[in-house]
Parts: structure tokens; sequence; C-alpha cells
């Protein structure tokens, strides 16, 4: 007797009565993963690079206290990622239902767990602040023991944000090598990073000297930026505003199509499966 149930919607192809794998998805999950594998192992490689650049024990020491290590947030990303990857690749192209869940899984719980944070974010603005402060001042009291933070520092004083310090340029007294009573030719300095350019050749790292014996006034007349790292960062998240949503927008449908690909193409494949049962 015929079933009057009417069938589930798939996009699955029938011939001859054979339920097949939509190839279109089966491919798009393929090659997107594969790009994601890829990029995952090469962060992952950066991440150890940079690890093995620096003495492991005193890594792992540092673990403690500084959560924020570059090295090891590139590695655990990296690894994220390439764990990820590899599931969705091979789930796609061996049509293995199991690594296909995994994938949806993990994709989902990343989905869940970014829109978490988001939301707290917001919500909890004030402690986020704190927080932001507080890292940012870790790293300048450990600008000159880790090579990753003092390149990281630098990096974002003299390239992406101009600015010097977490609130201002005088926040590098925290540093024993830039406090003023230290004993060192830096006492009451800053660092090179915080200079602004002067179109030469060949860097200054002695501009930063005694900046710190100067008025606010008088630094930013001289040649340093005074305006610390934390409200330049918020000025420059307002100026960004659109593009930095555009593409926290476009992750976040990328992470759907994912998991709606990767659903889709599971269920085929138990279709397929269960016709040939």
């Amino acid at each position: 007797m015929p079933s009057s149930r009417k069938p589930r919607y798939s996009s699955s192809r029938h011939t001859g009565g054979e339920t097949r794998v939509n190839c279109v998805v089966k491919y798009l999950m393929f090659g997107f993963n594969v790009l994601f594998w890829l990029i995952g192992m090469a962060i992952c490689a950066i991440g150890l690079w940079a690890w093995t650049e620096k003495d492991m024990f005193t890594n792992i020491g540092k673990i403690t206290q500084i959560p924020m290590d570059p090295a090891l947030l590139f590695i655990i990303v990296g690894f994220l990622m390439f764990v990820i990857g590899f599931a969705g690749c091979i789930g796609a192209l061996r049509e293995n239902t199991a690594l296909l869940l995994f994938f949806c899984i993990f994709v989902g719980l990343i989905f869940f767990v970014e829109l978490v944070m988001g939301i707290l974010g917001f919500v909890y603005k004030e402690w986020v602040h704190q927080e932001i402060k507080s890292q940012v001042r870790k790293m300048i009291v450990n600008y000159r023991e880790d090579p990753d933070f003092q390149n990281l520092v630098d990096w974002i004083q003299r390239d992406w944000l101009y600015c010097c310090g977490d609130d201002s340029f005088r926040s590098w007294e925290y540093n024993i090598y830039f406090n003023c009573s230290s004993p060192g030719r830096e006492a009451c300095g800053v660092p090179f990073s915080c200079c602004k350019p002067n179109n030469k050749p060949i860097i200054n790292t002695h501009c930063g000297h005694d900046m710190m014996k100067e008025d606010f006034e008088s630094a930013r007349a001289v040649k340093i930026y005074t305006i610390g790292c934390i409200p330049a960062g918020e000025k420059w998240f307002e100026a960004n505003l659109i593009p930095v949503a555009s593409v926290a927008v476009g992750i976040a449908v990328l992470q759907i199509l994912g998991i709606c690909f990767a659903h889709n193409l599971r269920s085929d494949i138990n279709d397929q499966r269960r016709f040939h049962f």
C-alpha cells in the first residue's frame, strides 16, 4: 500500500529511482574547507615558529601570568582551524557523516560562543574596557621581557594606532626600564615606537629618551605620540565601524552557510544509504 507521506525536500538528485548526493554542495564544502584547512595550518606553523624562537620553560612559566601570549594564541587558533577544516574537507570528500556532524557541531559552537561574547561585550562594556587596559598594562610591564610582546606593542604604537602607552605616554612609568627611578639610560623615556615618523631611512631608537620629563604639550610638540593606545583604539573603532561590522557579519554568514551545507550534505548521504539498504 503506497505511503501517503510527502517526500522531504532534498538537494540530492533522483535518477532512475536512486538518490544521489548533490555534487555542487559536496565540492563547495570540499573547496571551502581545503582553504580553511591550509589557512589553519599556516597560522599554526607561524605560532610554532614564534614559540620555538623563545625559551620553552620561560614560556610555560609566563602562561600563568600573561594569558595573551601571541605565539600561543596563533597555535591554538591555527590548530582549531586545521582540525575543523580537516573534518569538513575529508567529511565532504569521503561522504563521512561522522566528520560532517563533527564539523557542524564545532562550527555551531564557535558561532554560539562568538554570539555570546558579542552580547556580553556589549552589556559589560566597562568590564571589557578594564580587562583590555589590564592586558595592555601587562604588555607594557613585560615589554623588554618577551620579544613577541615587544614587536606587538611596537607595531600597535608605530604602525597601527599611532599611540603611546595605555591611557597616555606616562604609563610607561610602569616598566622597570623606563621608570624614572631606573639607573639605565632609558629612565623617564618611552620606546622608539612612540616617536612620530621623521621621514629618514634610519630609525632613531633613542628618540624617546627623557620624554616623561616633559608635559603633554611639550612632548606632543617635540616628537612623540601622547595619546594612549586604548583611547586611540576606541577612535579607530568608531571611525571604522562599518568595515568592522561588515567583516563580522561576513564571517557569521560563512559559518551559517558552512553549517547548512554540511547538514544538507549529511542528509543527502543518509538518504542515499537508506535507499541502498
